[in-house]
């Protein structure tokens, strides 16, 4: 298993995947606000995602777990 962290602390504007997909490395699986810029948060590898931890319009700390993803 493999956890996506936050880089940096901001808003969660939305999420591109559900749980249960597939996805590829560098796939973008949600969007954060931070200081008035989107930045897109890629898979780091490719697999299931098995646990998203967030929800739109929830606020994030900087290496918060943002979701799990399985092989």
């Amino acid at each position: 298993m493999k956890e996506l962290k936050a880089s940096m602390a901001g808003t969660v504007l939305n999420v591109l995947v559900a749980e249960g997909e597939a996805v590829s490395a560098g796939q973008a699986v949600l969007t954060i606000e931070s200081m008035k810029m989107e930045i897109p948060v890629e898979a780091e590898i490719g697999g299931t995602v098995e646990k998203i931890h967030v929800e739109v319009g929830g606020f994030v700390n900087e290496e918060e777990t943002l979701m799990t993803l399985g092989e």
